[in-house]
């Protein structure tokens, strides 16, 4: 088993929702197939579409996930999907590079400059070590940051199983789980209450807002900001048992005769959810609708 990088748009071209699956050509099958059973991490490249002009991406790691089974892709030629488990958003995304520091030794060239090369490759194979030191650096909020030292005292090929079990025995447990997705949907969402526009910090400084799941993880719903809202404490509450919901358009819903007015008065005036700013980040479409048709009792 290998870890590996996994590259992909904010409007990818291939069949990509990272959150389950992962769609490439033959090019990567030996990649990936040696990932399998192991960890990988999301990275979103400058272009965030197809087009070649486009621009916009984070150039950042984004996430991790462990891959599961490859089955190939019945309606297109030498294509294969890439399932994955245990998907989990970093607190803060990671750029490729900070400084000198290239997380991905391969990206780096002889002379210090960065290997378009290597770049252009969407799966790429990374050692433990550099898998480690990119959790340290996206969990920032609740684990020990890597310093500059790590990447040269330990990129010597010296034994980095000591430190991937514990960040990984830790990622798969829902404590860890839960504070890492509260911490990047908190910040995606700047601490406010998505469906009201209220933010109220406490006197210790701290946010009130909750972090929600859309799709429950009771039913296999990803830590993803993607499949999270921040919301006030009754508004999750409501939310969660399908009293409040969305449509695809980001319009707030609510159950027919069953919520109070003082939370019609509350919601937005719009009627619409505040949005993160940046696309990537915003409800996807596949949990909104797992939220319409199996939890909203409107």
């Amino acid at each position: 088993m290998v870890k590996a990088v996994f590259t992909t748009k904010v409007d990818p071209t291939y069949d990509d929702l990272p959150e389950f699956r992962y769609h490439f050509p033959r090019t990567y099958l030996r990649q990936v197939e040696a990932a399998v059973g192991d960890w990988i991490v999301y990275y979103e490249p400058r272009r965030t579409s197809g087009n070649l002009s486009s621009r916009g991406g984070r150039q950042a790691y984004f996430s991790t996930a462990r891959v599961t089974t490859i089955k190939p892709d019945p309606s297109i030629a030498d294509h294969f999907y890439a399932f994955v488990s245990d998907y989990l958003e970093f607190d803060r995304p990671v750029p490729f590079k900070a400084d000198d520091l290239f997380y991905e030794s391969g990206l780096r060239r002889d002379d210090g400059g960065t290997s378009k090369g290597a770049f252009g490759r969407a799966v790429r194979s990374i050692p433990d070590i550099e898998y480690d030191l990119i959790l340290r650096a996206g969990f920032s909020e609740i684990l020990a940051p890597a310093t500059v030292d790590e990447p040269i005292l330990l990129g010597l090929a010296e034994e980095a199983a000591t430190f991937e079990r514990p960040i990984v025995e830790r990622m798969t447990a829902r404590p860890f789980r839960d504070a890492a997705f509260s911490a990047a949907v908190k910040s995606a969402y700047e601490d406010t209450c998505a469906i009201t526009g209220l933010k109220i910090i406490n006197g210790g400084g701290r946010s009130e807002v909750q972090a929600a799941h859309i799709r429950p993880v009771a039913a296999s719903g990803p830590d993803s900001v993607r499949n999270g809202l921040a919301l006030c404490g009754t508004v999750h509450w409501m939310f969660d048992r399908g009293l409040l919901s969305l449509d695809d358009d980001f319009t707030i819903l609510m159950a027919k005769d069953r919520v109070p007015d003082t939370i019609h008065r509350l919601a937005n005036p719009d009627g619409k959810l505040k949005l993160p700013a940046r696309p990537e980040l915003r409800p996807h479409p596949k949990f909104l609708q797992f939220h319409r048709d199996t939890v909203f009792k409107g």
